[in-house]
């Protein structure tokens, strides 16, 4: 199986320029209403001296909102270089800098080079993964008690747009695509190794999925 896409096609589109598009938008607005569902989860499980785990946590700004709400430590894993400059802006600018650890690294590739966590995050990275049940299997696995994603919602304007850009970066050559996978299947991928389902959210753009150790 390989990677999502190849790292340069990755980074094309997850590149500096987006990063600073991302880390502009937390600054105005705050966090989007699909990762408050994701805080809102997590929070009301308690993080007080949680450890985080986030994949493809972009510039930060859940991790920022985490570590504010309680958590000890967050470590960081990405695919692509682009996001590093502006997420060091962020964690200076909160004085967060030292209970981040930032990695570049592929985890449904290497698993044996993560630590678990207390609780894991994936936040539109699913989306960006062909094989989403590997992706989540391996997620669950370094979650100690709580795991929690967002995903496209499965609906007609989501599939339409998804198909566009896809349409798009084949006619440019780019080899990176996004996917809208089944939801059932990603809840029961992400439910392996002792998990199950908490928590749901549905929005007309994002879902969030949210799973505890043991029974809900």
């Amino acid at each position: 199986m390989p990677e999502c896409c190849d790292r340069e096609d990755y980074h094309s589109v997850f590149s500096g320029r987006f990063a600073r598009r991302q880390l502009r938008r937390y600054r105005r607005r705050g966090l989007t209403p699909a990762a408050h569902g994701i805080v809102d989860f997590a929070t009301s499980r308690g993080i007080a001296g949680a450890t985080v785990l986030e994949i493809g946590g972009g510039v930060g700004q859940l991790q920022v909102e985490l570590l504010q709400r309680g958590a000890s430590r967050v470590t960081n894993l990405e695919i692509s270089e682009g996001y590093e400059d502006d997420a060091a802006a962020l964690l200076e600018s909160t004085g967060l800098t030292d209970r981040v650890s930032r990695r570049i690294l592929d985890i449904a590739q290497e698993p044996d080079r993560v630590e678990p966590a207390d609780v894991v995050v994936l936040h539109r990275v699913v989306c960006c993964y062909p094989d989403y049940a590997r992706l989540l299997k391996v997620a669950a696995g370094h979650a100690r008690r709580m795991l929690v994603f967002s995903h496209p919602a499965a609906n007609l304007v989501n599939r339409v747009q998804f198909g566009a850009e896809n349409a798009y970066r084949w006619m440019s050559r780019n080899d990176f695509r996004a996917f809208i996978h089944p939801p059932d299947a990603m809840a029961r991928a992400a439910a392996s190794d002792g998990m199950s389902v908490a928590y749901r959210s549905h929005r007309w753009d994002w879902d969030v999925v949210g799973l505890i150790r043991g029974v809900a």
